[in-house]
């Protein structure tokens, strides 16, 4: 091993493994939690279909192998679809831990690396082993392993058409580099299932009142492990996941009309906003009625989603005979649609 190797090794078993390791915990923590109601989300591979047989091969170095080219019928190159990667597996391996990395085409034969795993070591009867993680992935990413020594081990393919390479070292995450080396008509055993992003396409009614409690039937893909929904800024007063392509979502209230997004969370992220996930608060905004005569007042109220209240002639000497004088509530106030609102008209 050269000096190179082994201060790269050192630093990846020393504070800086250890800092990723702590961190690496809590978030499979957490992501173990929210996988267990997303046990049923829809997943695509992503990798190697595995093979056999197969050679367990070590890594020679500390380096990042990743495959180029993958012909087996139904085999997935790259991430066909943003999201988040929630289990990953490689055949073969001894040793480790090992790191699942992310790696996006820079378009000009280099990759950036995007993304790393905690750290995952091979226990138990293999040759076939499986990790749990969540990791953003983007669509046409390609996925890596890294070993922590050389003498690590991962299953190789012979497959004709297929290929892998390798970067040495490997990179820190951010960096773009190129690979240092391929090896033509192989492949290494490493898939991984992806979690797509949940994505809204429709909703049923997608208006109601900004008290809220409107019962809404959200429309979509890939909902199931859905974590949160929210309209705008504010989370749904309660949701029930249907299924993977609808949830039953009560709005929650708002303080003025307008519209808002409606946003599904998973392990693979929120929602993109589009049109289709509009949702309108309607309310009767009151508006300045003064001056008015009594039909022209109704008019405004019903533009405003208002009703006429109460209506009262007084007398005075600055009033005008049928114009509004006063009015309750005053203008400007954010009501329920349908809200009356009464007014005092001269005589």
């Amino acid at each position: 091993m050269t000096d190179r190797e082994q201060h790269r090794g050192n630093a990846r078993a020393g504070t800086g493994r250890a800092r990723r390791t702590g961190l690496a915990a809590a978030v499979v923590a957490s992501a173990c939690a929210l996988l267990a109601s997303a046990a049923q989300a829809s997943t695509v591979t992503v990798g190697s279909v595995l093979p056999s047989p197969f050679v367990s091969t070590p890594f020679g170095q500390v380096q990042t192998q990743f495959n180029t080219a993958l012909p087996e019928k139904g085999a997935n190159l790259v991430s066909p679809t943003d999201g988040a990667v929630v289990r990953w597996r490689i055949q073969g391996a001894k040793g480790g831990p090992f790191f699942l990395r992310v790696l996006h085409p820079s378009g000009t034969g280099a990759y950036s690396a995007s993304g790393t795993s905690g750290p995952a070591t091979p226990s138990g009867v293999g040759p076939l082993y499986t990790f749990t993680t969540n990791m953003p992935i983007r669509t046409g990413d390609l996925l890596g392993v890294d070993p922590s020594n050389g003498t690590d081990e991962i299953g190789v393919a012979a497959v004709s058409g297929a290929s892998f390479a390798s970067i040495f070292p490997p990179p820190f995450d951010g960096a773009t580099v190129a690979p240092s080396g391929t090896e033509p008509g192989h492949e290494i055993e490493l898939s991984a299932e992806i979690q797509p992003t949940p994505e809204v396409t429709a909703l049923t009614p997608a208006s109601g009142s900004i008290v809220g409690a409107t019962t809404v039937i959200v429309k979509g893909t890939d909902f199931n492990g859905t974590s949160e929904v929210k309209f705008g800024e504010k989370p749904a007063a309660s949701f029930k996941i249907d299924n993977d392509n609808q949830i039953t979502a009560m709005s929650p209230s708002s303080k003025k009309a307008g519209r808002v997004h409606v946003t599904v969370t998973t392990l693979a992220g929120a929602s993109p906003n589009i049109g289709a996930d509009r949702f309108s608060y309607t309310a009767c905004v009151v508006p300045k009625l003064g001056g008015k005569h009594l039909k022209a007042a109704k008019k405004s109220l019903k533009q405003a989603n208002c009703k006429l209240g109460k209506v009262k002639k007084i007398a005075g000497p600055q009033t005008k005979v049928g114009e509004v004088v006063k009015q309750s509530p005053k203008a400007g106030k954010v009501l329920a649609p349908g809200a009356k609102v009464s007014v005092k008209l001269g005589k």
